[in-house]
């Protein structure tokens, strides 16, 4: 090659709803700030699936998966937080320490967070946009270091790399965003993998009532080994009404929408305590309209929040919560419903329309 860096194979979408292709991509050497991340493991995630549908933008080819855990192989020059050899988490949040939130010692909503300045590219030399600022369903892929945080090696990198996005959302919405602490009654509506890890998070933030709402039994029994203590089958009872009863009739003092559709958060704003807190951790299409009487909106107090991310921050959060999957305190194995080869994402997008999976992971070396 007549360029520095390196060949190796990766997922990318060329256009909206073409299947995927595997393919050779160039990953240039690390630059200033920069750091080429060996990936052991990446999670399939929705959001992968929006990229391909056109949902997020169109700027296409885009270089999918973010959800990874790897070791990092190599850094640029500046670098001093991550070294090669380094066990690591990539993240899409690398705080900037610079912009109106993070001096206001608000990080969890950095404006300007950092990506890899070079462009990972096809060999004909055409730029890829990789998804989240990441793009890991690849054998190597390149990073801003600040998206790299070290954790635990004995974590599994199945496991591990679920953090990088939708099970830390999940955490992070419980107990982050929403606040949830010992004693509180906590619904979510929603148990696919995101609602799930709310109930999770909710369940290691003490809660004393936590009730799973869904129309899919099968996800509604997985909500009960993570940790719900009551289901509600929402084709079958009245969620609003199922709720109130199940916390004395006041509504549960948080409650998390992890479906992203005014239908679902209407349900969750009505099903909160008078004071509650609703936090909406399911992302809506931008075409979505809510309605809701400003009489309503008044009358109660609480708060309504947004959950970016799980509020978190990632040299925080990370460590923490692989420590706690250590502990066996925070079942990230329960997330995983299956392990793939990197050639298998088209079928394991195809599983998510069905919703059989929690994740479905590629493992490098499966």
């Amino acid at each position: 090659m007549s360029q520095s860096g390196q060949l190796v194979k990766g997922v990318i979408s060329r256009a909206k709803d073409a299947p995927v292709e595997m393919v050779n991509i160039h990953v240039p050497d690390p630059g200033p700030g920069e750091a080429v991340v060996k990936v052991q493991a990446c999670g399939v995630c929705h959001t992968d699936l929006h990229y391909v549908s056109g949902g997020i933008g169109d700027d296409y080819p885009y270089l999918l998966g973010h959800e990874a855990a790897g070791i990092v192989e190599a850094v640029g020059e500046g670098v001093t937080d991550v070294a090669p050899g380094d066990y690591v988490v990539l993240n899409w949040r690398a705080v900037c320490g610079q912009c109106r939130a993070c001096k206001r010692g608000r990080p969890w909503y950095c404006f300007d967070t950092a990506n890899a300045t070079q462009k990972m590219t096809l060999e004909d030399g055409t730029e890829l946009s990789p998804a989240l600022g990441i793009g890991a369903f690849i054998e190597k892929t390149l990073v801003a270091a600040g998206q790299c945080t070290k954790v635990d090696p004995a974590a599994r990198p199945a496991a591990a790399g679920l953090l990088g996005c939708g099970v830390m959302a999940g955490i992070g919405a419980a107990i982050n965003t929403g606040g949830v602490s010992r004693g509180d009654s906590v619904a979510v509506i929603g148990c696919g993998g995101v609602g799930a890890a709310a109930i999770a998070g909710a369940r290691l933030a003490g809660a004393s009532t936590i009730i799973a709402v869904d129309i899919d039994d099968n996800k509604l029994a997985g909500a009960q080994q993570l940790g719900a203590t009551h289901t509600v089958n929402s084709t079958q009872s009245d969620p609003v009404e199922a709720i109130k009863s199940l916390t004395g009739g006041f509504g549960a003092d948080v409650v998390i929408e992890a479906v992203g559709r005014p239908e679902t958060y209407k349900q969750a704003f009505y099903a909160r305590d008078l004071a509650g807190v609703v936090v909406l951790v399911g992302v809506p299409t931008p075409e979505m309209q809510l309605e809701l009487p400003l009489a309503d909106v008044f009358g109660h107090g609480g708060a309504l929040k947004s959950s970016w991310y799980g509020d978190c921050l990632p040299e925080r959060d990370f460590p923490m919560l692989i420590d706690l999957y250590l502990q066996d305190r925070l079942p990230l194995d329960a997330f995983v419903t299956e392990e793939i080869r990197i050639g298998d994402v088209d079928a394991a997008f195809a599983k998510m329309h069905t919703g059989d999976v929690l994740r479905s992971v590629v493992v490098m070396d499966a």
